[in-house]
């Protein structure tokens, strides 16, 4: 169980994100705009919102969810610091914006007995941006697989702006994925044995000397969605970029995103894997993740000032890539003290 900041003078409904948005609105400071390390991330002329009250909403759910699956193994966090490093901050302690909340949930389906995992990131401007879910089983097959994120995506994204919605997802994901699991078998039983198809994994690390424009992260972003890839957009000075997937889907990405007339960018390094079936446990990144790191000195996103390429080493190696820090930045990459 995580401690949550301030008091609390209710317990939230167990089945989703609505009863804990009223609370946390109820107990916001109707003078928070005052606050002297806000980050702004919306506003209206009723009321704006900053980075510590979204973080303060995340720890509240997490602890919801803690309370929803109290057992060993149900709730894994990518990161095992992650929530006390959000504390931290928003106890003032540390100045550095936390990384991303980032966690896997296993949710028992009760008919068939299967196991369904969600996997979550959380924007630190979530719930005000949508979370990134992503919902994987081994009994699913990959075309039912994308029809099972498919409508779950549809149903968080008919969801009011501002609801918390991870509670939400595990409940439509109960609810709902059975019919998925049918479909499976049905395919299965049905369809004749054939010899198991060898594919190319492929996974791609790209250089830019820096990401900025919107308009160049949206082509980036709704590329990798189109192509089913995973990995991340590192935005800032360096930019990184890294797509996972179908060696043709990867290759497609890096001629699309290149033309007509992107200069400074690079691929730096390719892995490629041959293998059977869909290369779904070759993936270390379960969604396309949007990372921004805080730059030297507070500045934000400025072109003068380079991203804290610390937390972005930390980051490599919690995804078992600390090797590429070397061969993007030539030089070797040491393990911070802060």
């Amino acid at each position: 169980m995580i401690s949550q900041p301030g008091e609390r003078d209710d317990v939230p409904s167990r089945r989703g994100g609505s009863s804990v948005w009223r609370l946390a609105r109820m107990r916001r400071d109707s003078t928070a705009s005052c606050a002297c390390r806000g980050i702004w991330v919306y506003s209206c002329n009723i009321m704006a919102v900053t980075i510590e009250e979204c973080l303060e909403l995340q720890l509240l759910e997490m602890e919801m969810l803690f309370s929803m699956f109290p057992n060993k193994g149900e709730i894994t966090l990518q990161d095992k610091n992650a929530l006390t490093n959000v504390q931290m901050y928003l106890k003032n302690i540390k100045e550095a914006l936390p990384p991303q909340i980032e966690y896997s949930i296993s949710v028992a389906i009760d008919e068939p007995k299967v196991k369904v995992d969600l996997h979550v990131s959380l924007p630190h401007s979530y719930p005000h941006s949508a979370p990134q879910l992503f919902a994987r089983s081994n009994a699913l097959d990959r075309q039912n697989q994308l029809q099972l994120n498919k409508h779950l995506t549809s149903h968080i994204s008919s969801l009011d702006s501002g609801e918390l919605c991870v509670c939400v997802a595990v409940q439509w994901v109960r609810d709902n994925s059975a019919s998925y699991f049918q479909n499976s078998n049905v395919s299965s039983q049905t369809a004749p044995k054939e010899k198991a198809v060898k594919i190319t994994f492929h996974r791609m690390w790209i250089y830019s000397h820096h990401i900025y424009r919107q308009e160049l992260k949206k082509k980036i972003f709704d590329c990798a969605k189109q192509l089913y890839l995973t990995g991340f957009c590192l935005t800032g000075k360096p930019g990184v970029i890294c797509v996972e997937g179908l060696k043709e889907n990867c290759e497609e990405f890096w001629h699309v995103i290149r033309y007509p007339n992107w200069k400074h960018i690079s691929c730096k390094h390719v892995e490629t894997i041959e293998t059977e079936g869909n290369g779904d446990k070759l993936h270390l990144f379960h969604t396309f993740e949007d990372l921004q790191f805080q730059a030297h000195g507070g500045y934000g996103l400025r072109n003068d000032y380079h991203m804290d390429l610390g937390q972005f080493l930390e980051f490599l190696k919690q995804h078992q890539s600390e090797h590429i820090f070397q061969i993007l930045f030539g030089v070797e990459g040491k393990h911070s003290d802060n």
